[in-house]
């Protein structure tokens, strides 16, 4: 996977040079926004449902040919994103695990780590329809990077307090554990459908998937963790307006 990451940096760039099909130089600029689901592939496992969050930014896309029915782009992205992890605490029945709090009563234990990050995708685009008068449906895959800003935790769990029940899973060092690699990186891919209009500009709906290849924890054999690493699944938003447009009237 690391090999594949470095092969995209150093590809992606010479799409644009490469022109075989017919040639382009559109450039658009516009916004991004949507929601992202996160979770944190621990080993050892650490139970956990997916915490919501999130994302926006800018796009830039540059599009360099049409090669037979395809239509080949290169997109970049800067955004803030709002991602962690999101703990199911359950006992050894796969039941919540409660604890008593004042007066007697119960409550569900719950534990989330919210933490904010700059990610930069830079995607190869291929797509299929109209450019510039109607729907086109699209792919795209490249690298992507991370830097952490910042993170804050909610939960109820307290030092010392009893339970109603046994926790399932023992795993809980990463429950104080700060953020130890400040910098991901990983894979983005993803799939989505355009509508264009001369006038107007471009809509883009996408479905996107992101497997990250750093760790937030140290990995070594003397660490806790083995594998620390991002999977997010993002629905997101898209508008573009055309800075740069080719002069070619056959162009639909």
């Amino acid at each position: 996977m690391r090999k594949l990451l470095f092969s995209l940096f150093i590809c992606l760039p010479l799409a644009g040079w490469s022109q075989v099909g017919e040639y382009r130089t559109d450039f658009a600029v516009g916004v991004n926004g949507g929601y992202m689901m996160s979770s944190v592939s621990f080993v050892p496992d650490v139970p956990q449902k997916q915490l919501g969050g999130m994302t926006g930014g800018i796009t830039l896309r540059y599009t360099c040919e049409k090669y037979f029915k395809s239509i080949c782009a290169i997109v970049a992205e800067v955004n803030l994103a709002q991602t962690g992890w999101k703990e199911n605490i359950l006992d050894l029945n796969n039941q919540p695990v409660y604890y008593v709090a004042d007066a007697g009563k119960t409550q569900p234990l719950y534990y989330e780590r919210h933490m904010n990050y700059v990610q930069v995708p830079l995607m190869a685009r291929l797509g299929w329809g109209r450019e510039r008068r109607g729907f086109q449906a699209f792919i795209q895959l490249g690298p992507q990077l991370g830097f952490f800003l910042n993170e804050r935790t909610r939960t109820n769990l307290m030092p010392g307090q009893g339970t109603q029940t046994q926790r399932s899973s023992t795993v809980v060092e990463q429950d104080s554990m700060a953020v130890e690699k400040k910098f991901d990186y990983g894979i983005v891919g993803g799939i989505g459908l355009e509508f264009s209009r001369p006038k107007l500009g471009h809509f883009i709906v996408e479905a996107r998937y992101y497997y990250g290849l750093g760790d937030i924890y140290h990995n070594s054999k003397r660490d806790v963790f083995g594998r620390s690493n991002f999977g997010q699944i993002v629905i997101k938003a898209t508008y573009l307006f055309d800075l740069i447009r080719t002069k070619n009237d056959k162009i639909k």
